[in-house]
């Protein structure tokens, strides 16, 4: 099994101006060739720290994987670093600076003299051609060991992955015979712990491998199967996810890509229900989103102003009246320094139902707390009237 490390380049990662999204995607394709991933970095644009950061990686990985400092300024290092690692020269391809200034003339645009500096690879590199970028990328094999350098630009990365990476390190590692399945199950409604005391023997598996992920008031239960085809991995997880679905059956609110905001626009088209949020605190984010997926199902109202319990059940009656929905909604957020109070009442087939709670944790997550809260909330209660009705 090939073991990879990612390196991601550039100080505006560091100082958080751009968001990383180059890891999430290379991570993803090389779980599905099998490929281990252990590590995950990122480094400013510092020749030194690179290239001591590419020698660590090498002697863990197989396989390392950079992306950015390929331009053509002199804060684009990644050249010069992986030059370094193997104390070899930069060298200069002419090939390549015709295919940068015929990328320029396509668009209508003219080069630089710096750009000139993308035309030089560490010697003896693969050359990787960029047909939708003007920063040339390479490979550089040292023994059963790879490093491979993509530019930062998702776009390019990502087409430069689908067009040369993935077949290469198949062809390199062998690795059409193996794959990595993950499959997520999502909850609501039961801390990380709670979850830990009624699964934990399950993470003890060692193929498939299970694991928790805590997010503010929703907590992912991930599997992961290591098979040589899709159809053999999902056969792993089945009977690991009906374990799960068994213990956590009723925190369970959906898997994958759904989110807690389909789950409960789902049973609302399940049950032909028409729903009314009035929120305060949270800054009308539930009402929006919900309406987002079904705006012919959902009216919102998001009040400012602070509500007493008794204005927001008022507000709640006059909406229903006013809007002619099934059930209304009421959700309200407070905040002082030490925690956040959440107050959901339900009021659905003339009755009141209510439910507190409190968030100790980062107050930049409360707002997501309190979301995913107040729908989990609403989900329990329209799925155990469900279930009494049936």
């Amino acid at each position: 099994m090939a073991v990879a490390e990612i390196v991601t380049i550039g100080t505006e990662l560091l100082l958080g101006e751009i968001q990383d999204t180059n890891s999430k995607y290379i991570a993803r394709v090389l779980r599905d060739i099998g490929v281990d991933l252990y590590r995950l970095t990122t480094v400013g644009d510092n020749i030194q720290r690179i290239t001591a950061t590419l020698q660590e990686a090498l002697m863990r990985a197989d396989i390392v994987i950079t992306t950015g400092g390929l331009g053509p300024t002199v804060d684009d290092p990644t050249r010069q670093a992986v030059a370094n690692v193997f104390n070899l020269p930069l060298v200069y391809h002419e090939e390549l600076w015709e295919q940068i200034l015929e990328r320029f003339t396509r668009n209508n645009r003219k080069p630089t003299e710096n750009n000139r500096r993308q035309a030089y690879v560490p010697q003896n590199s693969r050359i990787i051609t960029n047909e939708v970028g003007t920063a040339p990328a390479f490979a550089f094999e040292w023994g059963t060991k790879t490093i491979i350098s993509l530019p930062g630009v998702p776009r390019e990365m990502e087409h430069l992955i689908q067009t040369f990476v993935l077949d290469y390190l198949k062809k390199r590692y062998a690795l059409q015979d193996e794959i990595i399945k993950a499959h997520v199950v999502h909850t609501v409604s039961l801390g990380e712990s709670s979850i830990d005391e009624l699964i934990g023997e399950l993470e003890t598996l060692s193929n498939p491998t299970v694991g928790l992920l805590a997010h503010p008031g929703q907590t992912d239960v991930r599997i992961t199967a290591k098979a040589h085809s899709e159809v053999e991995a999902v056969r792993m997880i089945e009977p690991v996810l009906a374990e799960i679905y068994e213990k956590l059956g009723p925190y369970i609110y959906g898997e994958n890509e759904t989110t807690i905001d389909q789950s409960v626009v789902d049973l609302l088209k399940r049950r032909d229900l028409k729903l009314t949020v009035v929120e305060c605190g949270t800054h009308g984010e539930i009402s929006a989103r919900l309406t987002a997926s079904a705006p012919d199902r959902i009216n919102g109202e998001n009040v400012e102003i602070p509500l007493s319990e008794d204005t927001l059940k008022s507000m709640m009656s006059e909406f229903q009246t006013q809007k002619k929905t099934d059930l209304t909604l009421g959700v309200r957020l407070t905040k002082n320094h030490e925690k956040q109070d959440l107050l959901v009442i339900l009021y659905y087939a003339g009755q009141w139902h209510e439910d507190e709670r409190s968030y100790g944790g980062p107050p930049g997550d409360g707002q997501l707390w309190a979301f995913n809260s107040a729908l989990g909330y609403v989900r329990s209660l329209l799925i155990n009237n469900e279930k009494k009705e049936s």
